[in-house]
């Protein structure tokens, strides 16, 4: 099993979302059986709760359940997960620094990266964080972690033989 975490600041937006659509593509392509995924935060702001309604809402319209409940990342995460993704840098630089503090060691090249770098379309590095946002940046967000799904599917799919 290829187990996959989305990491964003508090977990109720970006990284449900990128779970969730991923996990959507995952069963999509039939691949339930050799891809999990999970999402967590690296600040526990918002641990135990559902994802921002508005999250939940325009992953509903796409046919997508977010059912996840909000967690921090934990020093666990580094040896239960083969790829870690972050949201932004800021994400990035803090599962580094984690890692670091919990295993002594940076993550292995090949283990974390920021999911824009699998989004042809990016002109930054980041997924915008919707949060103060209105329901057009949920769906701009959206948007872009199903680009970025697509892709890092397509990465794995040829990574690990699984096509």
């Amino acid at each position: 099993m290829i187990n996959v975490l989305f990491v964003c600041l508090g977990n109720i937006c970006r990284s449900p979302l990128a779970e969730g659509t991923f996990s959507h593509l995952v069963t999509q392509r039939g691949l339930s059986d050799k891809i999990s995924c999970d999402s967590a935060g690296t600040h526990g702001y918002h641990v135990g709760i559902l994802p921002d309604h508005r999250a939940r809402r325009v992953a509903a319209d796409y046919g997508i359940t977010l059912t996840h409940n909000a967690r921090k990342l934990s020093s666990d995460d580094f040896a239960n997960f083969d790829y870690i993704i972050a949201m932004d840098e800021s994400n990035l630089e803090h599962i580094q620094t984690q890692s670091y503090r919990s295993t002594g060691f940076y993550p292995k090249e090949g283990h974390v990266f920021l999911y824009r770098d699998f989004d042809a379309e990016a002109d930054v590095q980041s997924v915008p964080d919707p949060y103060y946002e209105d329901m057009a940046a949920f769906e701009n967000v959206y948007q872009i972690v199903t680009r970025c799904g697509e892709s890092f599917l397509e990465y794995l799919i040829k990574e690990h033989n699984l096509g």
